[in-house]
């Protein structure tokens, strides 16, 4: 465990493991009590808060990990205006590895929770965030998701809150691709996970709902061989191919939909990774349409996003795909406290609940109702081929455009501690 008063923290550079994806994804037992029934309006000077940033520093997704918790630092900077301090209390960073393991998560967060810690933040994993919320709700602590894209997190708690998008975002902004969605043909190619999964429920919802025809195909996260989902995918004949993958195998999924002439055969969206995975299409990028929640440069150089990259990069870090959404968790933390309380988490989460405000990639709110993050979304094309690759931005998809359906958040209903 590491313990880390922002404005003092020596910030050294973790190894990034390269990524080839286009798609996303705590031990003690002791008792944590109701963290968040703490009295007192948190209002005296000098009180640090604890934050327990819970993330994937190793494992598969572990170079989204560092993207995540570097944008987080350098929003604690640009949030507290380099003091560390919000509303006069420290923030204090504790920082605990998942390896995107769903019960390395909850121990960590337990025993975060029985030292006291009210504010939990992180999760690269859809499956390690689908844990982590409901421990939130019965400890009432202040859970700020991060890069962890499956839907069900939105409006799953009062105390559960997203730094990054979702999925449905994602399927909205490939829709603006699609045009008419009237009786199109519209093929899911996925992994059969969390992840894959939760991708397909989300264009049945949304594309299904404006009249597509929704299929899918899905393949087993260990497999290698990929041309025989690409073959099936063609047999479809569909107008739209939504491909949500991750791993490494991703240049042999690319490289066998291009051999089979999906590419050229239907419109291929997909989601733009991290900069590691540009290289991946090979000669198929240039095939294939994006949808974009970030990469640099998308948000057309506004002040926040000026900062963002310059704070990142002074650290000795590169600015990439989720890096906003570590960004995004800092100013809503900072927030919280400033406008809440330093210790009751209702206040807090009544400090955020409808906000506004401006973000790295624009105007931003986080809906009342169901906490859901408003936000805008790109698409994008990519130049070039292998390490010369470079995204386009194409368009820009207003928040209201790609705004998720509103789900009001399920009351939190009274449980015993579960850290114990």
């Amino acid at each position: 465990m590491r313990r880390r008063a922002v404005g003092t923290v020596h910030r050294r550079t973790l190894t990034t493991a390269a990524l080839g994806a286009a798609g996303l994804l705590l031990a003690g037992c002791t008792a944590a009590g109701q963290a968040g029934s703490g009295s007192g309006s948190g209002k005296g000077e000098d009180e640090a808060v604890k934050v327990g940033l819970v993330y994937s520093r190793t494992g598969l997704l572990a170079a989204y990990g560092k993207q995540y918790r570097d944008g987080f630092m350098a929003g604690l900077d640009y949030a507290t205006k380099g003091t560390g301090k919000a509303g006069g209390h420290r923030i204090e960073v504790t920082e605990q590895d998942d390896a995107g393991d769903p019960g390395k998560a909850v121990s960590a967060a337990k025993n975060l929770i029985g030292k006291g810690y009210k504010v939990l933040a992180g999760t690269t994993d859809s499956g390690v965030a689908l844990q982590m919320a409901p421990l939130a709700a019965q400890n009432k602590v202040l859970y700020v998701n991060g890069p962890a894209a499956t839907d069900a997190v939105t409006g799953v708690n009062t105390y559960t809150f997203r730094s990054g998008r979702q999925s449905y975002q994602d399927i909205l902004t490939a829709g603006t691709m699609l045009g008419d969605a009237e009786g199109k043909k519209v093929t899911v190619l996925a992994q059969d996970s969390t992840f894959g999964q939760a991708n397909v429920a989300a264009v049945e919802a949304v594309l299904g709902a404006k009249g597509a025809k929704v299929g899918s195909v899905l393949a087993p996260p260990s497999a290698t061989d990929l041309t025989p989902f690409a073959r099936q995918v063609k047999a479809g004949g569909p107008d739209l191919v939504f491909v949500a993958w991750a791993g490494a195998t991703a240049p042999a999924l690319w490289t066998a939909l291009d051999q089979q002439g999906v590419l050229t055969a239907a419109k291929v969206v997909t989601g733009l990774a991290g900069t590691a995975s540009y290289p991946v299409f090979g000669a198929a990028g240039a095939k294939v349409s994006f949808l974009a929640h970030y990469f640099p440069g998308a948000g057309g150089g506004n002040a926040v996003e000026k900062a963002m990259l310059d704070g990142v990069e002074k650290a000795g870090g590169t600015p990439d795909l989720f890096t906003p959404d570590g960004f995004t968790a800092a100013q809503m933390i900072v927030r919280a406290v400033e406008e809440g309380s330093a210790t009751d988490t209702a206040a807090m989460v009544k400090a955020l609940e409808g906000w506004s405000f401006d973000g790295v990639k624009g105007r931003e709110e986080i809906r009342a109702g169901d906490h859901a993050l408003v936000q805008p979304m790109f698409v994008a094309k990519l130049n070039g081929v292998g390490a010369a690759a470079k995204p386009e931005l194409v368009s820009t998809q207003p928040s209201g455009t790609v705004a998720p359906p509103a789900k009001p958040s399920k009351p939190s209903k009274p449980s015993k501690p579960s850290a114990g």
